[in-house]
């Protein structure tokens, strides 16, 4: 299938904007200031059924619909680049690449909304990034792509690059708001949702960085071109992370609803040194694991979720029979640890009792109870905290635990791990 996101990402300095106009950028753009009303777009962008990539999968245009018409407040666009799921490294290769398809689709989007100020939230350590979005910020202001009265259509945009605050809660779009406000990224409670009340207490949209490189696409080729690609309620294609013990992983765009096979065995090429697979956690660490007995199930929204997975931000990392699962979970229990906020009890208290009951299964001191006490330690931080973070927390526990008991059960009777004699689970 044709590429449509990556379709020049390898074609040398792409990421100036005459190559990128070379190349048929911002030809989208001026179609949209001159063929539609921000109305219009809304409905196209409905239409094609484009929904976030960023890892709840919520329809784009339901969002740009929710931002008040006729309010007198000032609006605002944030796109959302702080990539910091782990195993995550898409929106990091479309902005290093090709900044200005991004551009494109912030502007429109700008436009669709009336949003007169954008902002681009990058994560912090995307250093080398930051720094290609300022340069082709620059050449948009040079060549009248931003600015006042963009293309002679009286619409004005500005934007501006806001490096991130070095934590993963940042990524979570009520802490990114507080963060730009130049305040601690502390999630805030909704409603109100940032649509009505957002930056500034301002009528905002948040999308990914993927979500906005599609929408100069959907405006040059229509909402029913879309629609067609990949699977009735999950269009397009999705960029997937691959990751892990595979023979070569990468970035892979392919249609949404591909199944895991495929791209493990042939994009992925395959499980290294030819072993045996044992589980996948498919959209980042903070869903559910999935046992090697699902390799047949389409990655979309709907499969995965009828699975007992999420499909979140493309994340894909793959684990041959040599893994310890409790292990796994140990390491991602100490990620969510370090990365919850504080703001929660349920939490902020919970990330570290799961960690350090974690912290003591896999060094070979576990108790017979532990594992039901980690399960009633789960379900008091589920659905009781702000923000998903602490939902991400339990659910690698819960997932390991549920697929992969018989793994911490022996850790706790033998006081090791079963993958180093040699016992090794398909």
């Amino acid at each position: 299938m044709e590429k449509v996101l990556f379709k020049h990402i390898d074609v040398p300095d792409q990421y100036r904007i005459d190559t990128y106009i070379k190349n048929g950028g911002y030809r989208a753009l001026s179609k949209a200031l001159k063929e539609y009303t921000p109305e219009e777009l809304i409905e196209l962008v409905k239409k094609s059924g484009l929904r976030g990539r960023g890892g709840a999968g919520f329809p784009t245009g339901m969002k740009w619909g929710f931002v008040p018409k006729n309010s007198p407040q000032p609006k605002f666009l944030l796109c959302n680049a702080d990539e910091g799921e782990p195993g995550t490294f898409k929106d990091r290769a479309l902005i290093e690449n090709d900044p200005h398809q991004l551009l494109e689709g912030i502007i429109i989007a700008s436009f669709a909304i009336g949003a007169h100020r954008a902002f681009i939230y990058i994560r912090g350590e995307y250093y080398f990034g930051a720094k290609r979005l300022q340069q082709a910020i620059l050449e948009c202001y040079r060549k009248g792509y931003l600015g006042k009265d963009i293309l002679g259509s009286g619409f004005d945009l500005d934007m501006e690059v806001y490096r991130g605050g070095g934590a993963y809660i940042c990524g979570e779009e009520t802490s990114l708001m507080e963060s730009i406000e130049g305040k601690r990224a502390n999630p805030r409670l909704k409603p109100p949702f940032p649509a009505s009340v957002g930056v500034y207490k301002n009528p905002t949209v948040i999308n990914n960085v993927e979500t906005l490189s599609n929408v100069p696409h959907i405006v040059l080729n229509g909402a029913e071109w879309y629609a067609n690609l990949g699977r009735p309620k999950s269009t397009g294609t999705k960029i997937f992370s691959l990751s892990g013990h595979v023979k070569k992983p990468g970035n892979y765009e392919l249609p949404m609803g591909v199944p895991l096979r495929e791209l493990i065995f042939e994009h992925g090429r395959g499980i290294k040194d030819d072993r045996k697979l044992k589980a996948v956690i498919p959209g980042g660490v903070s869903t559910p694991v999935l046992t090697a007995e699902l390799l047949d199930v389409r990655m979309d929204f709907e499969s995965l979720y009828e699975a007992g997975s999420l499909l979140g931000s493309g994340a894909t990392i793959v684990m041959d029979q040599t893994t310890c699962m409790v292990k796994v979970a140990y390491r991602i229990a100490k990620f969510f640890e370090h990365e919850s906020c504080g703001k929660c009890g349920p939490c902020r208290e919970g990330t570290r009792w799961i960690r350090q009951i974690m912290e003591r299964i896999e060094t070979g001191k576990g108790r017979e109870e532990d594992i039901e006490l980690l399960r009633d330690i789960c379900s008091n931080i589920a659905g009781k905290t702000v923000c998903p973070l602490g939902d991400g927390a339990v659910v690698p526990i819960i997932s390991t635990i549920e697929k992969f008991r018989q793994e911490y059960e022996y850790h706790i009777k033998h006081k090791k791990c079963m993958v180093d004699l040699g016992e090794r689970f398909v």
